[in-house]
Order: structure tokens, then sequence, then C-alpha cells
């Protein structure tokens, strides 16, 4: 008896992979030191800081009072809704 196209125990050579006689550890990564990885990375970091587009002292200021009046004004609302939600448990439970 023949066995079936593609079986498991004669598999065909195209399906092997070829196997490589050179093998890489990391690329260029592996050839530094960790320091110089290590300056390699805050070098990057500076790079990114610079396209960062940072806002005017005007605008600061105006973000900043929108957050605090947000603020504030929730702070407001979940008081009112606890100081509600206590006053009917009070009264449900006496």
């Amino acid at each position: 008896m023949t066995d079936a196209v593609g079986s498991i125990d004669m598999p065909d050579a195209q399906d092997e992979a070829p196997e490589s006689k050179k093998t890489r550890k990391g690329g260029k990564r592996a050839k530094k030191g960790p320091l110089k990885r290590l300056a390699l990375f805050y070098r990057q970091i500076i790079a990114e800081l610079r396209k960062v587009v940072w806002p005017t002292r005007n605008q600061l200021t105006t973000y900043t009072t929108v957050v605090i009046i947000f603020v504030v004004i929730m702070i407001g609302l979940v008081t009112v809704i606890d100081y509600g939600l206590d006053h009917a448990a009070k009264y449900v439970f006496g």
C-alpha cells in the first residue's frame, strides 16, 4: 500500500526549509556594547524630543486654566451626587 500525498512519515523535499550556513544573533545591536547602546538610546530620545511642538506660554496657561476649571466642576458634580445618594440611602434605610 502507498502512502497518502503529504504524509507525515515522508515529507516532500520542497516542504523542507533549507538550512542556512550563517546564523545571526541580533544583527547590528549584538556588535555594540551596553554603554554604546545606552548612548544611542539617549540620542534617539533627544532626537524625538526635538520633533515635539511645544506649546507657547499663552497656550500652556489656557490649557492649565481649562483643566483646573474642569476638575473643579467634576468635584462639584461628584459632591452633589454623593450628597444626594447619601440622603436617599438614609431615607430608604432609616
